[in-house]
């Protein structure tokens, strides 16, 4: 099955590192919306990629943001 670009949502974040622990892994894992998702920890950005063809890109920064972390949508 092919990825239709409109579901892939992309942002700046400052999760500097990912685990299993980390608050931001649960709820990313946890969420039935999220197809996939990954944090890129080496960019400069910390660039969160996510597929979801049901969230908007407001609804993923809500979810990252009241975990404590930055989040802001690159375009």
């Amino acid at each position: 099955m092919e990825t239709d670009l409109n579901t892939i949502h992309i942002f700046k974040t400052n999760i500097s590192a990912i685990d299993n622990n980390c608050a931001a892994h649960y709820a990313l894992n946890n969420n039935q919306n999220i197809e996939h998702w990954s944090v890129d920890c080496e960019d400069v950005d910390c660039v969160l990629r996510v597929v979801s063809e049901i969230l908007k890109p407001e609804e993923i920064i809500k979810i990252i943001s009241d975990l404590g972390f930055e989040c802001q949508e690159l375009s």
